[in-house]
């Protein structure tokens, strides 16, 4: 019988650490990855229940999401629009994006040293930390760089991953955004369809 046949002990035989638990692939089944995945899993059906946080805004006028598309920019500097591209988000299991970008405009906005403490610290455990179910996809130089700067965090501690995930939005979710039959639905009726049927 292998190791990744039996259950993992309690109490580590030996006082070093053990190997399979390093391991930052799926493909066994230790209880490191179990508690992963089921993380993972539980966050997932968590994004698809109603959001609490949404930003406070009024509906958008049809010229406003109209300049939606005319860039990612207009979309971003506008609260209706980043509500409405967050629930897209959320339906692609990406929400985690927009979410880490707001966390980080928050941050840039905050002058209290002990609250950027605070604040870098939270974001980190939510968004960067490999064990979160939140975190969002980062380089190695952008993660390293972040590491160091943990130590003496500052409001612009996240600004080369915050610059990193608003690209991965423009690029990959934004052009199906616009395609999507929530963008078209907001263009000809004002308004949107339910998330469930998009």
């Amino acid at each position: 019988m292998s190791r990744h046949d039996a259950a993992p002990p309690a109490v580590p035989a030996a006082p070093g650490r053990n190997p399979c638990c390093l391991c930052w692939c799926c493909c066994c089944s230790c209880s490191w990855n179990e508690e992963r995945r089921r993380a993972w899993w539980t966050s997932r059906e968590t994004k698809l229940q109603p959001l609490p946080s949404c930003e406070a805004c009024a509906a958008p006028s049809p010229e406003e999401v109209r300049s939606w598309a005319q860039s990612f920019d207009k979309l971003m500097h506008s609260p209706a629009g980043r509500n409405v591209f967050r629930e897209f988000l959320r339906t692609e299991y990406s929400e985690e994006n927009m979410l880490f970008w707001l966390a980080c405009e928050e941050l840039k906005a905050e002058a209290n040293k002990h609250v950027v403490d605070e604040k870098a610290r939270l974001i980190y455990e939510d968004y960067v930390s490999i064990l979160s179910p939140k975190e969002v996809s980062l380089d190695s130089r952008v993660r390293e760089g972040i590491n160091k700067r943990m130590q003496e965090p500052s409001a612009h501690t996240f600004d080369d991953a915050q610059l990193q995930i608003y690209t991965l939005m423009h690029r990959d979710s934004y052009p199906r955004f616009l395609g999507s039959p929530v963008y078209r639905a907001l263009l000809l009726h004002g308004s949107t369809p339910s998330f469930s049927e998009a």
